[in-house]
C-alpha cells in the first residue's frame, strides 16, 4: 500500500519542476537510521516514486522533509508483513479464515529449532543412512489412535485424494449418496474422485442408505467403500444409515477395503470435558481399514492430514507418486510430534493444548475478563453489553465454521433434543461470551453503518480485532481472548468518539 503524498501549506508558491528536489539532494540529507533500516537503494527508489507522483499531481511542492517522510512511510508500509497477528474474537474457535488451532508454546519452541539450522528430517541417525520423514510421528500417530502405520499429508483434502488415488484408481469407490459432501473452497467430494481416477458409485439416497444398498452395489469394479463424516451439516427426520460395524464386516467379506473420512478427527473422548462426543480416530479404526482426519482442527495441531490405518494399505499409499507432491515440510512434523507428545500426558492435556483450553473456558472467567476490558471501551460511542446466557451444549458446527451465536446442533442433537424435548427446528443454542457493542443511538438509521466503521477500525488496528456484526451490534466473543493486555494495548489505538464513556451493561 503506497503512503499518500504530502501536501504543502497553502501559502506555498506555484508548483514549477526546477522547484523539485534533486533525487541526490533528497536521499544525502536522508538519516542514518533511515538508510540503515530501508538500504540506500530502497530509499532512492521510494524518494524516485514519491518525486514520480508530485509530478503526476500538478500541485504544489512539499518541502524535502515531507518529501523524505512519504519515502519513508512508503518503505515502512512495504516492510509490514501480509500475513499477521489478530484477535480471534468471532466466537468460532477453529475458523479456518483465521489460521485454525493455535500452537502450544513447545510445538512453537520445536518448529524454531529446526528452522534455524539442519535437521534429520530424512536421515537415519543411528545407520547413517537415508530415512523416511514420517518415522518422526507415525510411531506416535500408531499409539495414540491404535493403527498399524500412518502416514502425513498437508491437509485432510489431500489425504482424501491420496487415498483415493492410491486404493481405488480407475475403479468404482462405493459413497451414500447421503455422504456427497461440499465443504469450503468448492470442495466437494464427487469432484475429488474425478480428479483421483477413480469412478463414483452413488448407492442409497439422500436420507436413508441401507446396508443392502452397499452389498447390491460391491462387484469386481469395486476399488473402495468410502464414509464420509458430514462435519457441516445435518439430515434431520427420516433417515437411516447402515451399521458401521455390518458395513465394515460386509467389506471384510468382499475384500474391499473401507476408508472413512472423519474431517476433524479427535484423539481424546471430548465429552470427559464437557464437551458433545465426536468420534474418536481409535474407535474409528476399529470399523474401518483407513482412516482420513487433519491435524489442525479437533487435534490441535499444525495444518496437515493424516492417513492412518492397516500396514498394507498406508504402504500402497505411502508408495503412491502423489505422496512426494503432497509431503509436507521439517516445520509441519516438529508441531506435530510436539502436539502428539502433550497427549501423552492426557493429565496435563486441557492446560497445555489451546484448543481445548479455549473450547472448555468456564463461564466465571470469561465473565471476569469481559468486565476487566469493557472499561477500555468507554470512549467508543457505543454501549458495551456483556452477554453471559446459559445454554445446553456447544455443537461441532461451533467449534468448527458454524455461527458461533445462533447454532444449529446437529450431530449430538437427536440425544439432546430427545432429553430437552425440543425439536430440531428449535434446537437452537445461544454461546455465553460475547462482548456486545450496541451503538448509543440504537435503532436509528445510521446503526448498521456505524457498526461496519466500528468493524473497520478494529481492522485496522495495530494488531487487528475480528468481531462479527449482528442485529445492528458489533459482537466481540471473549472465549478465544487470553492476551487481554495486548488487547487493551491495540485498542488504546482507537480513535475517541465524542460523546462516547456511556456506562456499560452487563446482561446476566
Amino acid at each position: 500500500m503506497n503512503a499518500p503524498v504530502p501536501t504543502p501549506q497553502a501559502d506555498d508558491p506555484a508548483p514549477s519542476p526546477r522547484r523539485i528536489p534533486a533525487v541526490e539532494r533528497l536521499v544525502g540529507g536522508a538519516s542514518a537510521a533511515e538508510l540503515e533500516t530501508y538500504g540506500r537503494t530502497a530509499f532512492t527508489d521510494a524518494i524516485r516514486a514519491v518525486l514520480a507522483e508530485i509530478r503526476a499531481g500538478g500541485g504544489p511542492v512539499p518541502d524535502t522533509e515531507s518529501i523524505r517522510a512519504a519515502a519513508s512511510a512508503r518503505l515502512a508500509a512495504e516492510r509490514r508483513p501480509s500475513l499477521r497477528p489478530v484477535f480471534n474474537l468471532t466466537g468460532t474457535v477453529l475458523h479456518t479464515n483465521l489460521g485454525r488451532a493455535l500452537l502450544p508454546r513447545s510445538a512453537a519452541e520445536a518448529v524454531a529449532a529446526v528452522m534455524v539450522q539442519a535437521s534429520n528430517l530424512e536421515f537415519d541417525l543411528e545407520t547413517g543412512a537415508r530415512g523416511e520423514r514420517d518415522d518422526h510421528v507415525e510411531a506416535l500417530i500408531c499409539r495414540l489412535t491404535g493403527a498399524e502405520a500412518a502416514v502425513v499429508v498437508n491437509n485432510n483434502a489431500a489425504a482424501v485424494l491420496l487415498v483415493l488415488n492410491a486404493l481405488a484408481m480407475r475403479k468404482e469407490v462405493v459413497v451414500s449418496r447421503g455422504e456427497l459432501v461440499e465443504i469450503g473452497g468448492s470442495f466437494r467430494v464427487p469432484d475429488v474422485m474425478v480428479r483421483a481416477g477413480c469412478r463414483l458409485r452413488e448407492v442409497g439416497t439422500t436420507n436413508r442408505t441401507h446396508l443392502r444398498d452397499y452389498a447390491e452395489a460391491l462387484g469386481p469394479r469395486t476399488g473402495l467403500v468410502m464414509k464420509v463424516h458430514p462435519s457441516n451439516y445435518a439430515i434431520a427426520g427420516f433417515t437411516a444409515v447402515a451399521d458401521p460395524v455390518a458395513l465394515h464386516a460386509l467389506c471384510r467379506e468382499r475384500g474391499v477395503p473401507l476408508a472413512d473420512d472423519l474431517g476433524s478427527g479427535s484423539l481424546v473422548d471430548l465429552a470427559a470435558y464437557g464437551l458433545p462426543p465426536e468420534p474418536t480416530i481409535r474407535a474409528a479404526l476399529e470399523r474401518a481399514d483407513v482412516v482420513t482426519f487433519s491435524g489442525d482442527k479437533l487435534l490441535g495441531a499444525v495444518q496437515c492430514g493424516i492417513v492412518a490405518g492397516r500396514k498394507d494399505l498406508i504402504a500402497r499409499v505411502r508408495k503412491n507418486p502423489l505422496k512426494r507432491a503432497l509431503r509436507v515440510d521439517k516445520m509441519t512434523y516438529a508441531a506435530l510430534e510436539a502436539v502428539l507428545r502433550l497427549y501423552l500426558h492426557p493429565e496435563r492435556l486441557r492446560v497445555e493444548l489451546p484448543t481445548l483450553r479455549l473450547l472448555t473456558r468456564d463461564r466465571d472467567s470469561i465473565a471476569a475478563q469481559a468486565d476487566s476490558i469493557r472499561e477500555g471501551l468507554a470512549k467508543l460511542d457505543f454501549e458495551p453489553e456483556v452477554i453471559l446466557t446459559s445454554f445446553h451444549g456447544v455443537p461441532r458446527s461451533y467449534l468448527l465454521k458454524g455461527d458461533p451465536y445462533h447454532c444449529q446442533c446437529h450431530k449430538t442433537g437427536r440425544l439432546i433434543r430427545e432429553a430437552l424435548g425440543l425439536s430440531p427446528e428449535k434446537m437452537r443454542v445461544t454461546f455465553q461470551s460475547a462482548l456486545v457493542l450496541t451503538p448509543a443511538s440504537a435503532g436509528s438509521r445510521g446503526a448498521g453503518g456505524r457498526c461496519r466503521r466500528l468493524a473497520e477500525e478494529l481492522r485496522r488496528l495495530p494488531v487487528p480485532v475480528i468481531g462479527r456484526i449482528s442485529d445492528e451490534a458489533v459482537r466481540l466473543d471473549l472465549r478465544t481472548l487470553e492476551d487481554e493486555a495486548g488487547f487493551l494495548d491495540s485498542l488504546a489505538a482507537l480513535p475517541p468518539v465524542a460523546g462516547g464513556g456511556r456506562t456499560p451493561r452487563r446482561t446476566p
